[in-house]
């Protein structure tokens, strides 16, 4: 849709409506709550398969995220080709030593050690699916460059639908975002507009999988919402 004038503005009546009375909507949201609670990072992974049919819905999915001017800015490279993830991996390894080497700073490096992680990233090569996240910075139309709007914002909104639809089909997945990741561009042979920000290691998880401890201690209710509610 990027390489065409855009159409002009048409109001379509709202083809999509969910009309809950209050309990249900309770019961839903809390229903979604109790769901989305057991959503764990992991860096143990099976080496089961998961179809590609099933990472192909879960992008579905992700791409029907709201963005800014309905731009769309972004683009999703799915590896499960073992000789590409394991170059993948290479990659990112060499910028996770530089990291952990010194070039993270020391209170970084300090606030990662209750995670446990370290430069080495064994899981990009035994999770069955790497889903690397693009942003596309800008966009063509009609052979013209232009602009797009809020793109972290989109990009975010999308990359948190996905891994929202591959946790509802029954994954698990872990965000990985070594730095600098232009070399995501050249392995996965995408344009200069588009900037890599992040990987997605996707699968089951091992038989033997742990999560950190602090990763299970969430902020209360109370730290991360304010209401404003009835008169001022």
């Amino acid at each position: 849709m990027t390489d065409q004038t855009p159409p002009e503005y048409q109001a379509l009546a709202l083809p999509d409506r969910a009309d809950y009375d209050d309990a249900h909507m309770l019961r839903e949201a809390e229903e979604f709550y109790a769901h989305i609670k057991t959503r764990h990072s992991i860096r143990d992974y099976s080496t089961r398969a998961v179809p590609k049919e099933v990472i192909e819905a879960c992008i579905h999915a992700a791409g029907t995220a709201p963005s800014g001017a309905n731009q769309q800015p972004w683009h999703f490279v799915a590896i499960r080709n073992p000789k590409m993830k394991s170059q993948v991996r290479a990659a990112a390894e060499e910028e996770e030593e530089k990291f952990y080497d010194g070039g993270g700073g020391d209170a970084w490096l300090k606030a990662l050690e209750p995670i446990g992680t370290d430069a080495s990233k064994p899981h990009l090569d035994i999770a069955p699916w790497l889903i690397v996240v693009f942003a596309q910075r800008w966009g063509y139309r009609d052979g013209e460059r232009i602009k797009h709007y809020y793109v972290p914002e989109s990009v975010g909104i999308a990359t948190g639908m996905l891994i929202t639809a591959l946790h509802t089909a029954g994954l698990s997945c872990l965000t990985h975002t070594p730095n600098p990741m232009k070399f995501l561009n050249e392995l996965c042979r995408r344009p200069e507009n588009e900037k890599p920000i992040m990987i997605l290691a996707v699968g089951h998880p091992a038989e033997t999988a742990t999560v950190p401890a602090v990763a299970k201690k969430k902020k209360p209710l109370d730290e991360i919402l304010t209401i404003y509610d009835g008169d001022m």
